[in-house]
């Protein structure tokens, strides 16, 4: 049958119109290129108005990908008719690879073409490829193709997992359907039959390494939707070895053939439909093929599927807790899927085994295990059916068992305790015996994150600690939390298990000297499993946390002496961390009142380990040696006056163990110098700064011309943030002329370190935002920093002028709001005002809040410039230029609002109507 004697649609008669208008063939090729842009435009507006208004996303991407047919069919039969042939006498067939394929496409997916020609090819036939393809190029379309022969496509499939995959989801869309069907006879034939269990191994592999490089958890707060763990990718992969061991060309047919119940088919369209209709808006509002939930997007994406604010959560947030709840469906019913394909084809496959998770383990030959338990394959297995009813605490004790005899539950034992859930109720929640199987795996396991991640995942750790199942996938909607609150509580054991267990003594020494001295260790577990367990509740999360401790402390089992240490270290959790970051440890003010809440040695102790494990487990990059350093100082400061001035180092000591510890790096200096760097310094340098860092800034004052400036650069990818350092004569306007030159340069300030010398220099670190991922690109934007930086404070740059001309820079903090506020404090120092300045982040910022304070004729004494995610907390002691506090309330009302005009100016204020 001729395509182009036969027009479908008034689409395709459009098309073939166009024939009498057209000069010559390239002349239509252009107009059918315009016609398809114009297209384009009307079935994405009909598929984004539908997708709005049912909410089904896998019609929306069908819809889509059954329109790109009409036009791939449209293009064929208009080229046939501008090159006078026919598909019978080309032999060409049009066919839909890759995810058109599979007859789904979002609105900024590739199009991927496959032309399947005869061995010998007629001369229209490259002309008939070429017509196609330009025209859809040039209504902007992404095309991947490729031109083979049937003998081309499965020679390629036998050594190309990609092109086998491809292939295993060809579709025809126009052209010669016999040729087609040749393909689809041979390919299963001689490829599929004969490489199932390769083809499994290889896709599992990929499915691996697409997670190591989009992240390896699936609760990340700005997930990939198409690539990352829990996403369409992953149901894609299972649906691609279905097709090739089951022959199924759909997820209804893998339930007829008994792959997957009802009630799990039921759940993998349900996500399926969830994850294209995210996809699709996505790509609507980006209007590009992004697939990356960003937090920029987010909020539209909430509003766009219906959600609205509820119990403490924003729309955003009860959007991502769906979409963290589907992606958790998803690996569940990829162990499910797992379990089938063990069952009834692949039993001695042990790549299948990843898709199970983390290995642990084998338990050792001869080990017995209890009543209602069996190994199956080498996994824990219910030996009986009915052995949640029987006894519903072995919902705890499988767990148990897995974590005593190192071996991981089989995923036919989740699926039915998923199914078996409603019996967790309020007498397994008070059962002696299950709190006290809960508490042995939560502090006595040797791997308690694995055990309680798979408990949770399964549904059991919600259901049996209902405080819990509240903050199961909960994201907060802020830049600071990589992980939704559940997977922070998690990898907080699993940090505090790497430091009790010694893995993590070299980062972390103080915590790991003091974790065996500790009396309360069950405590700290409990405690880091729940300290954010009261977050999305409209009260603060510390002070509700601490209330719903001493409720579910006793019911775990806890002594009332431990109920009352989990419950403060709940209630303070964040206390070491901000005063460490905020505060000024050199002040003993400050040391007097973080002492007079904590109150014990063995509560500090407690304090240290829980906020080391607590910033750690926020996510890659969040804990530096800055921090690290500031936390051992408040320690060493705060422990003599809660054990009675009695310490084993005093301060003095430790600034000479520091210094020691810098000279060791430096066995070159004779006596002479050692002297003349210790008498440099002032004691709160060498007792916060880190020796590595110590070690570079003795570099940099070596080589300054003196009373000059001279800078220093360094880089951390994995922490994504690039160090400035600035060696130059001190003066009041420094730091305001240093954070100007940031902003001029565009460089984000999210920390910084200020100190002054004996001498009279200033040695400042800027900590910037990094901003490229190449180190070659990043060092040359740092040094470019640096440079301005330099340039401004040598008097050689007009900075109003170079901040003006700065280029205007879309910054990821202004997806969120920080009510600005400004806190004036003459109670927490003796000498100094403290000035807590609380906004949204933006670059310039801190260049601004500090040329305020110099223009209200505020001296700093000390700056502590820390950023959580978007949110900004500048703290400045300050003085008048007397060296008195501020104690006026008419001047302290100036000084708020010149500051609260820099965070949120009333020109800004107009014009959003706040």
């Amino acid at each position: 049958m001729m395509v182009a004697d036969s027009p479908e649609t008034t689409f395709v008669s459009r098309l073939l119109a166009l024939r009498a208008g057209a000069a010559d063939n390239l002349d239509l090729r252009n107009k059918a290129s315009a016609e398809v842009r114009d297209h384009l435009s009307l079935i994405r507006k009909s598929a984004e108005a539908n997708l709005l208004a049912s909410g089904h996303g896998t019609n929306c991407a069908i819809e889509l990908s059954q329109q790109q047919d009409e036009i791939v069919r449209g293009l064929l039969a208009l080229a046939c008719a501008a090159h006078a042939t026919s598909v019978e006498a080309t032999g060409l067939a049009v066919i839909a690879v890759g995810g058109y394929g599979r007859g789904t496409l979002a609105p900024g997916s590739d199009i991927d073409l496959l032309f399947l020609v005869p061995d010998k090819i007629t001369e229209a036939t490259p002309k008939l490829v070429e017509f196609i393809l330009y025209a859809l190029w040039d209504a902007r379309q992404k095309v991947g193709h490729a031109t083979r022969t049937i003998d081309d496509c499965l020679s390629l499939a036998r050594s190309d997992t990609t092109i086998l995959t491809s292939m295993l989801e060809a579709r025809f869309v126009a052209g010669n359907v016999k040729f087609f069907g040749d393909m689809i006879h041979r390919y299963r034939r001689s490829v599929v039959q004969k490489g199932a269990k390769s083809f499994v191994a290889d896709k599992l592999a990929e499915r691996d390494q697409r997670h190591t490089k989009y992240g390896l958890s699936r609760y990340a707060v700005e997930p990939d939707i198409k690539d990352g763990k829990g996403g369409l990718r992953d149901l894609h992969t299972l649906f691609w070895i279905a097709k090739f061991l089951f022959d199924a060309n759909s997820p209804d047919e893998l339930a007829e053939k008994g792959v997957f119940s009802k009630d799990e088919l039921r759940r993998f369209q349900k996500c399926e439909d969830f994850l294209w209709a995210v996809r699709c808006h996505l790509h609507f509002i980006s209007k590009r093929g992004e697939d990356k939930l960003s937090f920029d997007v987010q909020s539209d994406l909430a509003e766009r599927l219906g959600y609205k604010a509820h119990s403490g959560l924003k729309h955003v947030e009860r959007f991502m807790k769906h979409y963290f709840l589907i992606a958790r469906d998803v690996g569940n019913l990829t162990r499910i899927f797992c379990a089938s394909l063990e069952a009834k084809h692949l039993k001695d496959a042990p790549s299948l085994s990843r898709l199970l998770g983390k290995f642990l383990p084998k338990m050792s030959r001869g080990s017995s295990l209890p009543k209602h338990f069996q190994l199956e394959a080498g996994r824990l297995d219910l030996a009986d059916p009915g052995a949640f009813a029987e006894d519903p605490v072995n919902f705890i004790r499988i767990f148990k068992l897995a974590a005593q005899q190192g071996i991981e539950i089989h995923p036919d034992a989740l699926k039915r305790m998923q199914g078996s859930l409603r019996r967790i109720d309020d007498a397994v929640r008070l059962s002696p015996e299950a709190n006290g199987l809960f508490l042995d795996i939560l502090a006595d396991s040797g791997d308690p994150e694995t055990i309680l991640r798979s408990m949770n995942e399964a549904g059991v750790l919600g259901r049996f600690i209902p405080e819990f199942g509240h903050i199961v996938a909960m994201m907060q909607f802020n830049m600071y939390h990589h992980y939704t609150v559940d997977e922070h509580l998690l990898r907080t054991v699993g940090v505090l298990r790497g430091i009790e267990s010694g893995q993590l003594a070299e980062e972390h020494p103080v915590a790991a000297r003091l974790f065996p001295t500790l009396t309360s260790r069950r405590a700290l577990y409990v405690a880091g499993l729940f300290h954010d367990i009261a977050k999305g509740r409209p009260e603060d999360h510390s002070i509700a946390g601490e209330r719903m401790a001493r409720d579910f402390c006793p019911r775990l089992g806890l002594t009332s002496a431990e109920t009352e240490t989990v419950a403060w270290l709940i209630r303070w959790h964040l206390l070491m961390s901000e005063t460490a970051q905020m505060r000024d440890l050199n002040d003993f003010k400050t040391i007097l009142d973080f002492t007079s809440i904590v109150q014990s040695p063995e509560r500090l102790k407690l304090l240290l380990i829980l906020t080391v494990a607590d910033i750690r487990a926020v996510g890659p990059g969040v804990w530096n040696g800055w921090k690290g350093q500031l936390l051992r100082t408040l320690y060493a400061e705060a422990e003599p006056v809660l054990t009675g001035g009695h310490t084993a180092v005093s301060r003095k000591e430790r600034v000479a163990d520091a210094q020691q510890q810098f000279f060791a790096k430096m066995p070159t200096l004779g006596d002479p110098e050692k002297a003349l760097i210790a008498q440099r310094h002032y004691d709160a340098y060498w007792l916060n700064v880190p020796v590595e860092q110590q070690l570079r800034h003795h570099g940099l004052m070596a080589r300054a011309s003196p009373r000059d400036v001279t800078t220093d650069v360094t880089s951390d990818a994995f922490a994504a943030v690039t160090e400035i350092t600035v060696f130059a004569p001190d003066h009041p306007r420094l730091l305001a002329t240093i954070t100007g030159a940031c902003a001029a340069a565009n460089g984000n300030i999210i920390g910084a370190q200020i100190f002054t010398t004996t001498d009279g220099m200033a040695l400042d670190t800027i900590l910037l935002q990094r901003e490229f991922a190449d180190e070659n690109d990043e060092q040359r934007r740092a040094q470019r920093v640096a440079e301005t930086i330099t340039k401004a404070l040598r008097g050689q740059l007009r900075l109003k002028d170079a901040m003006a001309q700065a280029r205007k820079t879309e910054y990821r903090a202004n997806a969120f709001q920080v009510e600005p506020r400004v806190i004036i404090d003459n109670a927490s120092s003796n000498r100094q005002t403290v000035i807590e300045i609380n906004g949204l982040d933006r670059v310039g910022l801190l260049h601004q809040l500090t040329d305020a304070l110099f223009q209200l004729n505020l001296n700093i004494a000390s700056a502590h410039v820390t950023t959580f995610g978007e949110k900004a907390i500048d703290v400045f002691y300050v003085t008048d230029l007397t060296g008195a506090k501020i104690e006026n309330e008419t001047r302290a009302r100036k000084i708020e609002h010149a500051l609260m005009d820099v965070l949120a100016p009333r020109d800004a204020v107009l014009k959003t109507g706040t």
